[in-house]
């Protein structure tokens, strides 16, 4: 114990910290790209173009039904051979964005549409155009209810992106093996990798809860505390 903390520890952690930092750039940036893809895509979904709607649905399929794993082994093994090659890095990034992008655009789909359509046919009585009803009704409502999916998300993908150490990027798993092959201690190494991915889903999960909190109107989240204390005051009753 003395040797984990005091040797093992402090000789190993900033470069496992490198890797974190790694992470999280690569999750922050899969993630944004993800929105944006997903946002884009449940837009079509819901155009009425068929033709548009049925290209769109073959590729949320084909992303949400075939292994991570795979489709960025594919990006950055196979795609050199049709002349498109990348970074590791960016091969990785691409690869989660296109995963995010199709399970998310479901999200955001089915956001938009559970918003009553009552709202959407009031605001073209009163002269609002279709984009301006999507923009100041659907959407405000529609991203309220995506939000905390998204937020899920996100902290399965800070997980899901140590898949990219197959590709050899050098994220937090992956100079975790390096430690171990160096060090021949796996056990204590896996225990810091795991304390690492353990502190940064936390934080996100809080950041993730805070933004929600931000998104919901005053009068929802008084209603909110109204009812937990009045839960909380009808179990202390005797």
């Amino acid at each position: 114990m003395h040797d984990f903390f005091f040797v093992l520890v402090p000789q190993n952690f900033p470069f496992l910290l490198q890797g974190a930092l790694v992470t999280l750039k690569l999750s922050t940036l899969s993630m944004a790209s993800g929105i944006i893809i997903g946002f884009v895509v449940a837009l079509g979904r819901i155009s009425g173009n068929r033709l548009l709607n049925g290209i769109l649905v073959t590729y949320v399929e084909i992303w949400r039904d075939v292994p991570l794993i795979v489709q960025l082994l594919v990006i950055y093994f196979t795609l050199p051979s049709i002349g498109i090659s990348l970074p590791a890095f960016w091969a990785g990034v691409l690869g989660l964005s296109l995963n995010l992008g199709a399970h998310l655009s479901e999200v955001f789909r089915s956001a938009i549409i559970s918003i009553d359509p009552g709202q959407r046919e009031a605001g073209k009585s009163i002269g609002m155009s279709r984009l301006m009803v999507l923009k100041r009704v659907t959407l405000p409502q529609a991203l309220r209810i995506a939000v905390p999916t998204v937020g899920g998300y996100f902290i399965s993908l800070l997980k899901d992106s140590s898949l990219v150490s197959f590709i050899s990027v050098n994220e937090l798993l992956r100079n975790g093996t390096i430690v171990i092959a160096n060090t021949f201690r796996s056990m204590e190494v896996y225990l810091m990798v795991a304390i690492i991915y353990f502190i940064m889903s936390f934080v996100a999960s809080r950041l993730v809860r805070l933004v929600e909190q931000a998104l919901t109107p005053k009068h929802q989240r008084q209603r909110s505390f109204l009812a937990k204390t009045h839960t909380v005051e009808t179990a202390t009753l005797p």
